[in-house]
C-alpha cells in the first residue's frame, strides 16, 4: 500500500512541477504564475461538522473528539488575468482526535488519542481584490481531490480482561471537498507575495467510519458512527518573487 501512494505522490508532484514550468513559459508575455509555500492551523467547529460523536452500545459509551490539527504543502498559482488566478498544488493534513470511553456497569474509563492523514490536490479558481499598490484581498472557492492512505486504531488496555478497540476504517480511499479561502496579501517585486487567510473544508462523504468495540472474554459489544472531518483553518502562505528572463512580461498581480 505506501509503495502505491508513494507513486501517486511522486507523479502528483512531478505534475505540480510540470504544470508550473508550463504555466511559466506559457505566460512569459501574458500574466505571470507563481511557486509557493504553505502552513495551516486546523480548527475543527460545529458549524460545518458534526461536532463530537458519541456512540454507545449496551451500556459501553465512547466519544470521538476532533482536535487542532495541521497542513502543509505547495502551491501554484497561474495568473489567468490581472485579477483572477488558477490555484493548485500538493497538500499533507494531519487531523488529530481524542477519545473519552467508560462502562459504569464495570467502573471502566478510559481515554486514547488518534492521528488520521490525508493528502490532497486542491483546485480552486481565485480573484483578486486591489485595495492599495502592494495590499489585495482574495477570495477562492473550489475542490480538492484527497486520498486517505490507510485506515487508524488504538487500543485499551490491550491483553487484558477488558479490551477496547478504536478503528477509523476508510470506505474509499479517493475523497472530494469543498474548499473555499480568503485572505489578505502583502505584495513585494523583491520579497515576493506573503498571505495571511482562513479556509473551510467540507467533504463531501465521511472522512472514516468511526468503529468502537469492547470486547470482555467471550463478551462483545459496539457501536458504529461516520466521521465528517470538516474544519476551519488558519492560514500562511508564501509565494517566491518572480524571476524575469529576456522576454517581455505584461504586469501581473504584484506589479
Amino acid at each position: 500500500m505506501m509503495r502505491s501512494f508513494n507513486r501517486i505522490f511522486l507523479t502528483c508532484l512531478c505534475f505540480s512541477i510540470s504544470f508550473y514550468s508550463y504555466c511559466q513559459l506559457g505566460n512569459e508575455k501574458k500574466f505571470p504564475s507563481f511557486f509557493g509555500v504553505h502552513a495551516k492551523v486546523l480548527i475543527p467547529n460545529n458549524v460545518t461538522g458534526n461536532g463530537p460523536i458519541t456512540v454507545s452500545k449496551n451500556g459501553f459509551t465512547s466519544t470521538l473528539t476532533q482536535n487542532l490539527g495541521y497542513s502543509f504543502g505547495g502551491s501554484i498559482r497561474a495568473g489567468i488575468t490581472k485579477l483572477i488566478a488558477f490555484e493548485t498544488g500538493i497538500n499533507f493534513t494531519q487531523r488529530n482526535f481524542s477519545i473519552q470511553m467508560y462502562l459504569p456497569d464495570s467502573a471502566i474509563t478510559g481515554t486514547n488519542t488518534m492521528g488520521f492523514i490525508q493528502y490532497d490536490i486542491p483546485l480552486n479558481a481565485l480573484i483578486y481584490i486591489q485595495l492599495s499598490k502592494i495590499w489585495y484581498a482574495n477570495a477562492s472557492i473550489g475542490m480538492a481531490v484527497g486520498f486517505k492512505p490507510t485506515n487508524i486504531g488504538v487500543i485499551n488496555y490491550p491483553g487484558g480482561l477488558h479490551t477496547i478497540t478504536h478503528t477509523g476504517y476508510v470506505k474509499s480511499k479517493i475523497g472530494l471537498d469543498i474548499n473555499g479561502n480568503f485572505g489578505v496579501e502583502y505584495r513585494t517585486k523583491k520579497r515576493g507575495i506573503f498571505n495571511l487567510g482562513g479556509s473551510v473544508r467540507i467533504p463531501l462523504q465521511p472522512l472514516f467510519q468511526y468503529i468502537a468495540v469492547y470486547t470482555n472474554q467471550s463478551y462483545r459489544t459496539g457501536a458504529i458512527a461516520d466521521v465528517n472531518g470538516s474544519y476551519l483553518s488558519l492560514d500562511l502562505k508564501y509565494f517566491l518573487p518572480l524571476k524575469r528572463g529576456n522576454a517581455e512580461i505584461k504586469k501581473g498581480p504584484i506589479e
